[in-house]
């Protein structure tokens, strides 16, 4: 149970003492708390989505420095090779965490979106051998390259966490509506 869901019972276990309620009916008062855990499953997909999203930091990082210094041609190279580097090792992470995320794993309103960050996940594999060999020789249109890319994830992975954190956690004005 989490430190807001225990506040929360723990402020209606107390209202429910000054209302004069038994302790026999206190967890009644404290209401169905949703089931926030998830399955094995579930916690195998984020902890490849997790290793993912290291990859995915490896390429902004190797988008900055050629972002930075665009000013120079010989650092502009210079971040060209590192941003091809960091291609190749950023495959490592993302092609480690996409063996874990069984979209599978979630129900059928989940499922769906689980797979388009999947979908975006294999996107950015299959451009890592063209960021490794043009890294260096066009490091401006790789780098945009995989901007848009990493857009186009970053949105599937927004819309995933939506759909499973948000819904996970109880909303604070649940109660009654008293406009």
């Amino acid at each position: 149970m989490t430190l807001r869901q225990t506040l929360a019972v723990g402020t209606r276990v107390g209202i429910a003492l000054l209302a004069g309620v038994p302790p026999a009916l206190w967890a009644q008062a404290a209401g169905p708390q949703p089931d926030a855990t998830p399955t094995p499953a579930q916690q195998r997909y984020l902890d490849g989505l997790r290793t993912s999203s290291r990859g995915v930091a490896q390429l902004k990082s190797g988008i900055d420095r050629v972002m930075r210094s665009r000013s120079d041609s010989a650092q502009l190279r210079l971040a060209g090779q590192r941003l091809g580097g960091l291609c190749g090792s950023a495959g490592s992470f993302l092609r480690q965490g996409r063996a874990k995320m069984a979209h599978t794993a979630y129900s059928d309103s989940v499922r769906g979106i689980a797979r388009r960050v999947n979908v975006q996940v294999d996107s950015l594999i299959a451009l890592l051998p063209t960021c490794q060999r043009r890294g260096g020789r066009a490091p401006e249109q790789t780098a945009a390259t995989i901007v848009s890319r990493l857009r186009s994830y970053e949105a599937a992975v927004q819309r995933f966490r939506e759909a499973v954190i948000l819904p996970a956690v109880p909303r604070a004005d649940s109660g009654p509506d008293r406009s």
